[in-house]
C-alpha cells in the first residue's frame, strides 16, 4: 500500500472499525413504560448487539414514527450511524434525540459526541451548547474535559471570525486545471510562469508532480508531468520549487535505500532537463515521516514537516540551510511559538523570506487544521506569535496548504469538495485547487518582485554559468545566492520592497558585474528584465562599481559601501597577479578643478581601503578624471548620476 505524502487532507470515514462491538448507547433504557415502544426498543437493541446495524436502524425508525417524543431511539440510531461512517445522519440523529431528553449526567459522553460531530459540519452553535452540557455533566477528571474546553474556545473564535470575514471566498481554478481526482500543494515560481502541484488523476493513481505553464493571456496551460526523471512508480508529491524554478524538493515514500518511510529528495534543472533526484540524506531526513517541503526564493533554505522524535507535538516544522560548502545543515526544530503540542504541518515560506504560513490544530481556531501566519523578527530572527488567517480561508474543514505569490496579490490553496448538509458525505472526496485575491491582513510582511534575464560572455555573446548573489546593503547580509543556467544563462533573483541591494554576477576568469537596486523609497516596484554581460579578466577591460556611496561633495566612503569593498578585496585575492587602476569620475556640476580633486580623493579612498585589507600597493594605482570621461550626456539627473562613478580597470 502506498503511503500518503499529505497527512491529512481529507478526513477519511471508517466504515468497519465501529462494527467490532455494539455502541454503548445500545445498553440505555427507554423513558416510557409503553409496551409497544419497549418491545421495539428491545428488538433494536438485540439487532445492534448482533451487529445488524441496518436492521436496528429500521426498527428505531419505526419506533420514532410511532412515538416521536422519545429521544432515546434517535440517540441510539446516531451511535449506530456514526459507527457505520454515516456522520451527517449521525449528527442529525444525536441532535434531534438529545433535544428531546432532559440534561442527565449519564449522557455526558453523548453530549461530547454531538459536539464533535457538530464541529465537523461547522454547526458552531450546536457544538457550543453540546460541549457546555458535557462540562456540566461530566465527572471530575474525565479525559475529554480539556478537549471540550478547547472546543468551546474554537466555537467562540469561529463564530466571531465568520461574522467578520477576511476577504472573499476562494474560487475553484478553471480548466484545464482541476481535471484530476485529486490535486493539492500548489506552488508558483517567482515570475508566476510555472504552477507546480501534486496530482492523482484517479482514485487508484499514485501521487505525481505536475506543472502548468502560464499562457500569454495569463491563463494556465494544460498540466503535464514534470519529468520522467522525477515521476516514478513510487509516490512523488508535496513538491517545493525555488523562485527561479531551477531547484525542486519533493517527498517520496518507500524508495530503496531511503532513510525513513517518506524522505525528501532534490533535483535541479539545467535548460529543460531535471537531474536524477538525490536523497537529502540524514542531516535532513529521519527514520520517520518527512514531507511537505517549502523552499526559500534562492532554494538555499528548506522548511518541512516531520514526525521525528524529540518534537513538540505530533508533527512539527523543521528547517535546514545550505552551508558555504553547499551541504545541508542538520535540520532543527523551528520551535515555539510556531510548533505546538498539536499537528504543525504544511509550511510555506513567502518569496520575501520573512513571513511563514503553516497549518496547525494546536492553536485556537475554527476547530480543525487552520492556516496561520507569523513574521520573522529583524532583530533576532525569531518568529512572532502565529495569527489565524480567519474566515473564509479557514473553515470547519481541515485546511491543507496555502501559497501566496511573490507580489502578494494572488493566493492558492487546495480543498476537499465541501460537505453538503443532508447529503451523504463522500469517502475520499475530490480535492481541487482554488485561487483568491489576497486580503491585506493575510499578505506577507514584505512584497517581492524579481529581476531576471540571462548572463552572457561580453565577447562571444554565449550564455555562461555564473554565481548571482544579492546583498542587503544596510546589513551587509547575503540574502540570495543563485546560479545562472549553464545552457541558456537564465537567472531569477527576488527583491523585497523597502530594501536597498547590491547584486553581483561573477564567473571564473571574468570580471564581476556590480549592480544596484534601491527600493527603500517605495518607488515603482515592477519586475525587471536585465541581461548581464561579463567581461573576461583581460588587460584594458573595466567595470563600474555601482555600490560605492559618498555624501555630496565628500570623499569618505559611506558604511553601506563595505559590501562592494569586500567584494573587491576578494577579487584581488582571487586573481593575485592582476594589477588595476581605480578611477574616479564626476558629473559637470561645479568647477573643473573641484571635480578633479573630488574624483581623485574618492578613487584614493577605495585604493586606501584595499591596501588596508592586505592588497599590495604595488598592484594598485588610483586616478581622478573629474568630468572629462562621461558615460552619458550631462542633460538629466539620471545621466549625471551615471557619470558620478568609480571604475576598476585591468592594467
Amino acid at each position: 500500500m502506498r503511503r500518503s505524502l499529505i497527512v491529512p487532507l481529507v478526513v477519511l470515514l471508517t466504515t468497519g472499525g465501529g462494527l467490532l462491538a455494539p455502541p454503548a448507547a445500545a445498553q440505555a433504557r427507554l423513558s416510557t413504560t409503553n409496551t409497544k415502544a419497549r418491545n421495539l426498543w428491545d428488538k433494536a437493541q438485540g439487532q445492534a448487539k448482533a451487529r445488524d446495524f441496518e436492521k436496528a436502524i429500521e426498527t428505531l425508525n419505526q419506533l420514532s414514527q410511532k412515538f416521536p417524543s422519545l429521544g432515546e431511539p434517535y440517540v441510539l440510531k446516531g451511535s449506530l450511524l456514526k459507527a457505520m461512517g454515516e456522520n451527517q445522519q449521525a449528527f442529525e440523529a444525536y441532535r434531534d434525540g438529545l433535544g428531546k431528553l432532559p440534561l442527565e449526567a449519564s449522557r455526558s459522553n453523548d453530549y461530547f459526541t454531538l459536539g464533535e460531530l457538530a464541529m465537523s459540519f461547522g454547526d458552531y452553535p450546536t457544538a457550543a451548547g453540546s460541549f457546555k452540557n458535557y462540562l456540566k455533566t461530566a465527572a471530575k477528571g474525565q479525559r475529554n474535559i480539556p478537549r471540550a474546553q478547547r472546543q468551546l474556545l474554537n466555537c467562540d473564535f469561529a463564530q466571531k471570525a465568520m461574522a467578520a470575514p477576511t476577504g472573499i471566498q476562494p474560487e475553484r481554478l478553471a480548466e484545464p486545471l482541476n481535471t484530476f481526482r485529486f490535486q493539492y500543494f500548489p506552488a508558483l515560481t517567482a515570475d508566476s510562469r510555472f504552477l507546480l502541484f501534486t496530482g492523482r488523476p484517479t482514485l487508484e493513481s499514485g501521487e505525481d508532480l505536475f506543472v502548468s505553464r502560464q499562457n500569454k493571456d495569463g491563463s494556465m496551460g494544460e498540466p503535464t508531468s514534470i519529468s520522467p526523471a522525477i515521476n516514478t512508480p513510487y509516490n512523488e508529491g508535496a513538491g517545493a520549487i525555488s523562485g527561479d524554478g531551477k531547484t525542486l524538493v519533493f517527498a517520496s515514500c518507500d524508495r530503496p535505500n531511503s532513510v525513513g518511510n517518506c524522505d525528501l529528495y532534490i533535483s535541479r534543472r539545467t535548460g529543460n532537463t531535471w537531474s536524477k533526484p538525490l536523497n537529502l540524506g540524514r542531516n535532513v531526513n529521519s527514520p520517520e515521516w518527512d514531507s511537505q517541503p517549502t523552499l526559500s526564493a534562492d532554494g538555499r533554505t528548506l522548511y518541512f514537516t516531520s514526525t521525528r522524535r524529540g518534537g513538540q507535538g505530533q508533527e512539527d516544522i523543521y528547517v535546514t540551510t545550505l552551508d558555504e560548502h553547499n551541504n545541508w545543515t542538520p535540520a532543527r526544530n523551528v520551535g515555539a511559538p510556531v510548533n505546538t503540542a498539536g499537528k504543525d504541518m504544511a509550511p510555506f515560506i513567502h518569496a520575501s523570506g520573512t513571513t511563514l504560513y503553516y497549518v496547525t490544530d494546536g492553536l485556537v481556531g475554527m476547530g480543525g487544521l487552520d492556516v496561520y501566519r507569523c513574521e520573522q523578527q529583524l532583530a533576532d530572527g525569531k518568529w512572532s506569535a502565529p495569527q489565524n488567517l480567519g474566515y473564509p480561508l479557514n473553515t470547519f474543514e481541515n485546511e491543507a496548504s496555502l501559497f501566496i505569490s511573490s507580489d502578494n496579490r494572488r493566493g492558492f490553496c487546495s480543498r476537499s469538495r465541501a460537505a453538503v448538509p443532508g447529503v451523504k458525505q463522500e469517502r475520499n472526496r475530490p480535492v481541487e485547487l482554488f485561487g483568491f485575491e489576497v486580503p491585506q491582513q493575510v499578505r506577507a510582511r514584505e512584497t517581492s518582485t524579481y529581476t531576471q534575464g540571462r548572463v552572457y560572455d561580453a565577447f562571444t555573446k554565449k550564455p555562461i554559468a555564473a554565481d548571482v548573489q544579492l546583498y542587503d546593503l544596510n546589513t551587509n547580509e547575503l540574502v540570495q545566492y543563485v546560479g545562472s543556467d549553464a545552457e541558456n544563462g537564465e537567472y531569477t533573483v527576488v527583491l523585497n520592497e523597502g530594501r536597498q541591494y547590491a547584486m553581483y554576477a561573477a564567473a571564473d576568469k571574468y570580471l564581476m558585474k556590480s549592480l544596484s537596486f534601491d527600493y527603500s523609497d517605495k518607488r515603482a516596484f515592477d519586475p525587471l528584465t536585465l541581461d548581464i554581460y561579463l567581461e573576461p579578466v583581460r588587460a584594458g577591460r573595466s567595470i563600474v562599481l555601482n555600490n560605492l556611496f559618498f555624501d555630496v561633495n565628500q570623499f569618505e566612503l559611506q558604511p553601506k559601501s563595505r559590501t562592494e569593498l569586500n567584494r573587491l578585496v576578494g577579487f584581488m585575492k582571487q586573481y593575485s597577479e592582476v594589477q588595476v587602476e581605480v578611477s574616479g569620475h564626476t558629473d559637470d556640476v561645479g568647477s573643473d578643478d573641484d571635480n578633479q580633486v573630488l574624483s581623485q580623493n574618492r578613487a584614493k579612498s577605495v585604493y586606501s581601503y584595499l591596501v588596508s585589507q592586505g592588497v599590495s600597493a604595488q598592484r594598485l594605482r588610483y586616478r581622478g578624471y573629474g568630468e572629462s570621461k562621461p558615460l552619458m550626456p550631462n542633460d538629466s539627473d539620471e545621466h549625471r548620476q551615471q557619470n558620478r562613478r568609480i571604475e576598476l580597470r585591468i592594467l
